[in-house]
Order: C-alpha cells, then structure tokens, then sequence
C-alpha cells in the first residue's frame, strides 16, 4: 500500500519544496521566495546552487528584476535577459551577473503583492524553458493560497496571544508587563524569520516620573504611569502589542509595519501622549528577519536615549522669560 501524501506544514516548507521542484525541473543557479515592503525586497528562502546569497538579506525592491516584471515592463521569462532594455539597464546588474531571469508574482486573496517567485541564472538558458511559465504561474498561485492561510491564523493566534492570562499582565494599566512583551518578541521573532513579515518597534521612557512621585506621592505617579499606558493603547492599532516593560518604560510591536508606517506610529504616539500631558522621549527601530531581535530593540533603545538627550539640550538652550 503506497503511504499517504503528508500535507505541507506551513508556508515555509511549501516554498521550499517548490524551490527544489523548479531546480529540479528548470535548473538555474538560484530560486527565490522573496517579500516586498516598501523599497525593501526581502530574500525569505533560497535554493542556491551558485550565487551564495544568504536568507534574510534585505535587498533593494527598485533595483531588482522582479519590480520591473511585476510593472510589466519586462517579461517573466527572459531566457537571455539582455535582450531587454528594462531588464539590461537594472542596477542589480552591477552586483549579480544574471543572464536568464524567471519571476512570477505571489498575491494575496485580497490582490496585493506579497512578492516573488522568480529564479536567476550567470548564463542564458535555452527558449524552452518559457514552456514551463504555466507550471510556475500554478506553483506561484498555491503559495499564495497557503500564504494567506497561514497570514490569518497568525492574526487569530495574535488575537488569542492578547487574551493572556494574569501572569503576563501588569497589575497597573492592564497593559502586557515584562514576561508578555518577551513572549511577544520570541513569537515575532520566529514569524518574521518565516514570512519576512517587518516589524515595528517603541521603546518608550517617561520623563520626570521619579519627580512625580517624590514632589506629588507615588498615588500622582501611578495616574501618570495609567496615563500613558492609556494614551499608549489610543495611539497604535488594535492588534499591535503594547507593554510596560518596567518602572515609566514601555513598548509597542508595530506588527506588518516598514519604515513609512513607523513614522506614522511615532508620530501618534507622541500627539497622544502630549494630549494627556505626559512627556516622554520616544526611539524606534524596524525588524527584520536578517538580524536578532534583541538588537532591533537594543537600536530603538538607543534612539529613545538619543531622543531624551536632545530634548534635555533644546530645553536647556531655551533662555528664560
């Protein structure tokens, strides 16, 4: 009796058995399942017989093939790439010697660009492999269906993470305390190394609290702390993660959010926080899959110090009357 055909696990093991498939069946020096945000193209997972390029790296989107195959300014196979302007003039080409390209996008049910699945040689290939565009046009179409399988139980998942029990919760704004926010991360952490999916990050420190406490009593400071943490939950979206990290510091995980997005997030935080009259200094930092995401918090930690820095000089510098 034959065994049963064992179902792929997620979107990761999916991609990576089409990249060995397409090797298999097409040859070429690297496949690639790759995410665009932004100007950022994102390598998730490779097969790579040639080029040596690591998962996780964080490439130019407007430089590459793929941008240009996707505005349909060039074919998605180009069994010798120089044969067309878009491709030829590419600034990739400076980095990467490809002489035959093969890209299909990789859409969302709701129609929007996830990224791609494309492949490169060093040398032209032979015109038949244009005959293999429907096989991976209906390989590029499934991904996308178990992507966005995947992408909506991460969202229920995230929901279920913020119903946590009083363990992970702080006692005084309701807001997720230490051990929720690093449960947090260490989820985060794992869905972006498999889905190159960027993520915001806050690191947040109250200005003058200790002040607070010992000129007005800790009953003032602790309306300042519930304050913030309130103007805080105003301030981001309903599924990103919020929490006091300790003492007047918080944190917020910007979730799906590239650098146009954590400018807008900044700059809420801020208006909310200066509506409920509390001063705060602010640093923020992107995560993405090619690092730890310890440092991306150690960055945006910087960035608040910065923050705090500069504000204590402009304050410093304002002259009386």
């Amino acid at each position: 009796m034959n065994p049963l055909v064992q179902p792929f696990e997620d979107f990761e093991s999916a991609s990576r058995a089409v990249l060995a498939y397409l090797h298999e069946q097409i040859g070429m020096g690297l496949w690639m399942m790759t995410r665009t945000e932004g100007d950022d193209w994102i390598i998730l997972q490779t097969d790579d017989r040639f080029y040596a390029l690591d998962e996780g790296s964080v490439l130019r989107w407007s430089d590459s093939y793929c941008s240009r195959m996707v505005n349909n300014e060039a074919p998605r196979f180009a069994p010798d790439a120089m044969g067309f302007s878009a491709y030829a003039t590419a600034p990739i080409n400076q980095t990467v010697q490809i002489g035959a390209y093969v890209g299909v996008p990789i859409q969302r049910e709701d129609g929007t660009l996830f990224g791609t699945l494309c492949g490169i040689s060093p040398d032209t290939q032979d015109e038949a492999i244009t005959r293999q565009e429907p096989t991976v046009t209906l390989l590029a179409r499934l991904l996308g269906t178990v992507l966005d399988r995947d992408l909506k139980a991460i969202d229920d998942q995230r929901r279920h993470e913020r119903a946590q029990t009083e363990a992970h919760t702080d006692y005084l704004t309701g807001l997720n305390n230490r051990r929720g926010w690093e449960s947090a991360v260490a989820q985060e952490e794992l869905r972006t190394a498999h889905y190159g999916e960027p993520v915001g990050v806050l690191v947040i420190d109250l200005d003058g609290l200790k002040p607070v406490n010992d000129e007005q009593g800790h009953e003032a400071g602790d309306a300042l702390i519930r304050g913030a943490a309130g103007a805080l939950r105003e301030a981001v979206r309903p599924n990103d993660v919020v929490a006091r990290l300790g003492g007047d510091e918080f944190g917020v995980l910007a979730f799906n959010c590239n650098p146009n997005c954590i400018e807008g997030v900044v700059e809420r935080v801020r208006a909310a926080l200066e509506a409920s009259e509390v001063s705060a200094s602010i640093g923020s930092a992107i995560h993405y899959p090619a690092r730890r995401f310890n440092q991306t918090v150690g960055e945006a930690d910087g960035r608040m110090y910065a923050d705090k820095f500069s504000r204590r000089d402009r304050t410093r510098n304002v002259a009386p009357g």
